[in-house]
C-alpha cells in the first residue's frame, strides 16, 4: 500500500500533469478550429495542409481529453485511498508501474489480460 509520502508525490505529479495538459488544450482548441474554404486567400495544397494540421489537433485534442479524464478518476481515488489498487483484481499496482504512468488503472498483469482479449 502506498505512504503518505507517495500518496503526496502522485497527487503532485496528476495535478501537474493536469495543469499542462489544461494549458496545451487551450492553444490546441485554435488550431483545430474550422479551416476557411475560400480559395482566394489560400491555395488549394494550402488549404490542404490546413486541413491535415486540423485533423491533427482535433486527434491531439481527443487524447488530451481522455488523459485529462484518467487523471480525474486516478485523483478521486486518491481521495477514496484506492489509488494503486487495480481496478479489476483489487491487487496493488506495482509502484514503479505508477511511477511511469501515474493514471495506470490496472495492474500489469490485468493489463497484459486486457490486451490478449
Amino acid at each position: 500500500m502506498l505512504n503518505d509520502l507517495d500518496h503526496q508525490h502522485f497527487q503532485e505529479v496528476l495535478l501537474t500533469l493536469q495543469s499542462n495538459l489544461l494549458a496545451v488544450e487551450q492553444s490546441g482548441q485554435e488550431a483545430a478550429q474550422t479551416v476557411e474554404l475560400d480559395q482566394t486567400t489560400i491555395g488549394r495544397v494550402s488549404r490542404m495542409d490546413a486541413l491535415q494540421g486540423q485533423a491533427m489537433a482535433k486527434e491531439s485534442q481527443q487524447r488530451r481529453t481522455v488523459q485529462l479524464q484518467r487523471i480525474e478518476a486516478s485523483l478521486q481515488r486518491l481521495e477514496k485511498g484506492t489509488f494503486g489498487l487495480c481496478l479489476r483484481c483489487g491487487e496493488e499496482i506495482h509502484v514503479k508501474r505508477l511511477a511511469f504512468d501515474p493514471t495506470a488503472p490496472l495492474c500489469i498483469d490485468c493489463a497484459k489480460q486486457g490486451n490478449k482479449g
